[in-house]
């Protein structure tokens, strides 16, 4: 009998210490905060800490709507196309529904507070001044500079997005291209390329830290001697327009729909002086368009530049 209850309670005890065992090595359910992925990323502005995978983005430049688009993200909110109604002709199916919050200068901040994004990237050239303010509504990110780097400003959006994979791809299906176009143009890339915008009461040459001197340059194409520099523009009065000549000419203009940049594209082409440079007489001057050369600035644009080029290409127009 003694054994019996002997025998008993060691299996009641047997039962729950297997009990006790198995409920502390059970692994508690992981709570939300701890599955979050939180990550540093250092910025034009400093560094700012980002919290698992933003859905809600606000992006405050036009290059920086293309990488998104391009990279497969559509943001809730994005600054206007600086020549779009409100968005460039190339993007606007996809930024349907995208929220317009003015110029890249003059961003509406109560109309991004109102999104309630979940991350912010902008620009420090455009949108120093706001940083703080912007910080406030969500975290917040900033390239450093714009012009003609494109391709700096696209690989930090990627790394932002944690899509640094899915940007090396598309920037080395660009550079293929780029490749192939430089084959497919052979000895054609010793021509010697100007570039030429028109804007209201302004008229600039292009050099090399522009968005299509940048891309003229990986492709190869050779500039005019007074082209050649890695600065900025060249601002030209009529006195200096053969500054602006080449063997051939890419010229576009800024146009925001006010007609100041197309009359002044008139004025210019309808000069004697113009009709005079090698390039018009020759019939090697070519209107291409301003957002895709120029004020779009992002990967999309880059493309169809590279679409451009091409076509010219096989055109023999160059």
């Amino acid at each position: 009998m003694q054994f019996k209850k002997l025998l008993h309670t060691l299996t009641i005890l047997t039962v729950a210490a297997t009990f006790t065992a198995c409920s502390s090595s059970a692994k508690p359910e992981a709570s939300p905060q701890a599955n979050t992925n939180t990550k540093i990323i250092e910025h034009a502005m400093g560094k700012t800490e980002i919290k698992g995978t933003p859905k809600r983005i606000v992006v405050l430049t036009n290059e920086g709507t293309e990488a998104l688009l391009e990279l497969g993200v559509k943001p809730v909110g994005a600054a206007k196309s600086w020549t779009g109604k409100p968005w460039y002709n190339h993007i606007e199916k996809e930024m349907d529904g995208v929220q317009n919050l003015g110029d890249e200068s003059q961003i509406n901040i109560e109309s991004i507070a109102a999104l309630k994004p979940d991350l912010i990237i902008g620009n420090k050239m455009r949108q120093e001044k706001i940083y703080n303010q912007l910080s406030k509504i969500a975290p917040t990110v900033f390239s450093d500079t714009l012009r003609g780097e494109w391709k700096t400003n696209f690989e930090f959006y990627a790394k932002v997005l944690n899509k640094e994979a899915e940007g090396k791809e598309i920037i080395k299906k660009f550079d293929d291209r780029a490749a192939s176009i430089a084959k497919l143009a052979g000895n054609k890339l010793k021509t010697e390329i100007s570039i030429v915008r028109f804007m209201p009461g302004k008229t600039r040459i292009y050099l090399g830290d522009t968005f299509s001197g940048i891309i003229l340059k990986q492709i190869g194409f050779a500039r005019p001697e007074n082209q050649r520099s890695n600065d900025f523009t060249i601002e030209i009065g009529k006195e200096r327009l053969k500054e602006a000549d080449g063997q051939i000419m890419f010229y576009f203009t800024y146009e925001t729909g006010n007609g100041e940049g197309s009359s002044r594209e008139k004025e210019w082409l309808q000069d004697p002086m113009f009709k005079s440079l090698n390039a018009v007489k020759n019939g090697k001057a070519y209107r291409v368009d301003d957002a895709i050369w120029n004020t779009a600035g992002g990967v999309k644009a880059a493309n169809l530049m590279l679409d451009d080029i091409e076509s010219f290409i096989k055109a023999n127009k160059i």
